[in-house]
Parts: structure tokens; C-alpha cells; sequence
């Protein structure tokens, strides 16, 4: 069984977003890269909600904030090529996005946020005054018509979201047209050669590589003994709903972020997701729970009572790979030359991923890195 003689470039262990969008920019060069995937339930690629909007983030993490921008401008470029490349839908589209204050507990948050959100857009000169302003209560009602008398709103008119699962697949095929295999099995263990990595393990035998990337998400941390890493990403569980609104048409209408953590993403043809709880110390449990349903649809109420009489079509249960300071890891690992890491994006794996893919693919090729990646290194753990 062991013992697939023919070595590849490159073995990328993990199918979400980060890994798919990875080997796509591997591939596009001529690399031969094999991706395993054992499509884990849970999967946050699969459950996130794709919001896509870091120009409206309050976030003061500079490092994030930046990353995060340049992640956002790269999507339009990428799913033009996608689209030339595979005939699929690549679950892409500019909506726009309402960030509001519906309460006064909400107030002192959304004056914060808002003087961030507009200080950024001064000092980048973008974007500009016409694609993102306050918007009056009734404004906000008209645009979004389920949404309860707002305070004080927010709107950012190109803000874009994204289907996971759509884009991954998309991905998937623009990518195995250009020779990309894909394994759907486990990886057992790294295959380890005079102190470097020679490929891994699986269940289906063992493949050989120039190099190896671990890309598994919530599940990274299954190589940390093996490796004599640290690799602190721990899983938080994320409970999402899925609504349908007979007969409403939801196509136009923009996404909402409140201030009590939670966000609504409408689709086309009367489709409505809410979310998400935040659940630390979750372990892998990809069950739903009472409290974690109690909670999403009490805020989706609060935010938009217009929900009230939306079918309930299904509850998503993702976990997110968290590391502590809220930054992704990418990254060589110490001492292991031609193994690397693409993980612990968090909440907003489907914002940066695609472009740690692009990022992570001039790393591995010792080619140019168009952005400064030492802020992700493993090595801030350490």
C-alpha cells in the first residue's frame, strides 16, 4: 500500500477555503500539487456567513485591517478569473451593507466604530463620500425592509458577500483543469526525511512531496507533537440559521451588522442567513444547541423584526480556527525548511483566505510576497 514512488511539488493538507485558494495559485503556475481533504463536518469554510467589508470593520489592529483591505481588493480580479476559467457560480456579489445602532446600548459602540470607519477613509482618500455615508433611520427601513427603526446607520454601498461552498468548488475546478489532484482522505502523519518533511501518510498510503503545507483549519493542531510546534489555533463553534422568505424579493438588499456581535446576509429569491454565536472552549461539536439558537434569533428579532414569520430552512454549525491575538498564521515552519503553515484565520476566513492563498504561494516558491507577512509568522508564539 505505502509507497506512491512519484513525488509532488507540493502537498497541501486541508480543502477550505485557504487550501483550495492556495493550490488554484499553485496550479496557475505549473506546480504539482496534490490537496488532501477529508471535508471534516464543520468545516467554517462551509458554514460562514461571507461578509465581505473590511473598509466598515471597527477593528484597531492595524496588521489585520491591512491584510484585510488587500484581501478584499483582490476578490473582484480573482473571480474574473474564475469566471473565464470554470462555468460554475463563483457565489460572489456586491450587496452593500447597513451598520446600525437600533438601541442606546448600541450608541457609544457605533460612534466608535464610526469614527474609525471614517478616520481609515480619509487617510486612504477611499472609498468615497457617495459609496459610504450615514443614511438616515428611514433610509436604512427602505433599503432593508425588515429591519426595526434604527438610531443611527451606516451604509457602504460595495461591500460584497460570498458562498463558501460555491467559490471553494470554483475554485476546485478552475484548479483540477489545470492538474490539481484531490484525495478525500486522512492524513495520518508527516512523512519525516533527514529533518525535513518528504510528503505524508494517509489512510490511502503514502505520497511524496518537495514541500508540504498544513492548511486544516480548526484542526491544525493535530500535527503540533510530530512537528515540536506550538500551533495555538483552537476551534470556536458558530451557529448560523438559514431563513426563506416566500414571495419577498430579498435580491437587492444589503447586509447588517448590529452591535451585539451578530450580522443578517440576504440572497436572492428570498433567502436570509443570521448569525453567529461566538462559542469558546466548543471542542469539535458540530450539534446545534438550544442556547446557541435562543441566542441568534433573539438578536435576528431585536435587529429586524420583519423575520418574524420567515421559515426556518436549516441551522449551520461551523468552527472557527481562533488563535489568541486574532491573527492568521503564515508561516515556515522553525527549523523544518520546506513545511509550512496556513491556518488560524478566525472569523474571516472567507474575507482573507483567497488572498493568504495567493500570498502563501509566492512563499512557497521563494517568489516575491507582495505584502509584509512577518506580523503571521509561527514564530510570535514562540
Amino acid at each position: 500500500m505505502l509507497g506512491h514512488s512519484k513525488a509532488h511539488d507540493v502537498i497541501i493538507i486541508g480543502g477550505g477555503i485557504v487550501g483550495t485558494s492556495l493550490a488554484y495559485h499553485l496550479v496557475s503556475q505549473k506546480v504539482d500539487v496534490l490537496l488532501v481533504d477529508r471535508k471534516d463536518r464543520g468545516r467554517a469554510t462551509d458554514a460562514g456567513a461571507g461578509i465581505l467589508s473590511p473598509e466598515t470593520s471597527g477593528s484597531h489592529l492595524k496588521t489585520w485591517v491591512d491584510l484585510a483591505i488587500k484581501a478584499g481588493d483582490y476578490y473582484p480580479t480573482l473571480i474574473d478569473q474564475l469566471k473565464a476559467k470554470q462555468p460554475t457560480s463563483t457565489g460572489y456579489d456586491r450587496c452593500g451593507i447597513l451598520t446600525v445602532a437600533i438601541d442606546d446600548s448600541e450608541i457609544e459602540q457605533f460612534d466608535r466604530t464610526k469614527d474609525i470607519i471614517f478616520q481609515r477613509k480619509r487617510q486612504r482618500g477611499k472609498p468615497s463620500d457617495e459609496e459610504l455615508h450615514l443614511i438616515s433611520s428611514h433610509q436604512a427601513k427602505s433599503l432593508f425592509p425588515c429591519l426595526a427603526p434604527v438610531q443611527k446607520a451606516i451604509y457602504y454601498k460595495r461591500a460584497a458577500r460570498v458562498d463558501g461552498r460555491l467559490l471553494t468548488q470554483a475554485l476546485q475546478h478552475a484548479s483540477e483543469a489545470q492538474g490539481l489532484e484531490i484525495l478525500e482522505t486522512t492524513v495520518e502523519k508527516l512523512l519525516f526525511q533527514k529533518g525535513q518533511v518528504g510528503g505524508v501518510i494517509t489512510k490511502a498510503g503514502a505520497f511524496h512531496a518537495n514541500k508540504v503545507v498544513i492548511a486544516g483549519g480548526a484542526w491544525s493542531q493535530a500535527y503540533e507533537d510530530e512537528l515540536g510546534v506550538h500551533i495555538p489555533v483552537e476551534p470556536q463553534r458558530g451557529q448560523i440559521m438559514h431563513f426563506a422568505m416566500k414571495g419577498v424579493d430579498t435580491d437587492n438588499w444589503p447586509m447588517v451588522s448590529a452591535f451585539h456581535g451578530h450580522y443578517i446576509v440576504p440572497w436572492p429569491q428570498g433567502n436570509i442567513v443570521v448569525g453567529a454565536t461566538r462559542e469558546t472552549n466548543s471542542g469539535f461539536d458540530t450539534q446545534p444547541t438550544a442556547s446557541g439558537i435562543h441566542e441568534v434569533l433573539h438578536e435576528a428579532l431585536r435587529v429586524a423584526p420583519g423575520l418574524a414569520q420567515a421559515e426556518l430552512k436549516s441551522v449551520r454549525v461551523g468552527l472557527r480556527p481562533m488563535t489568541n491575538d486574532q491573527l492568521p498564521i503564515l508561516s515556515k515552519v522553525p527549523c523544518i525548511h520546506n513545511l509550512y503553515l496556513a491556518t488560524g484565520h478566525g472569523s474571516t476566513g472567507l474575507l482573507l483566505g483567497p488572498y493568504s492563498g495567493k500570498i502563501m504561494s509566492q512563499m512557497i516558491l521563494d517568489q516575491h510576497i507582495e505584502s509584509d507577512i512577518a506580523p503571521f509568522g509561527i514564530e510570535r508564539f514562540m
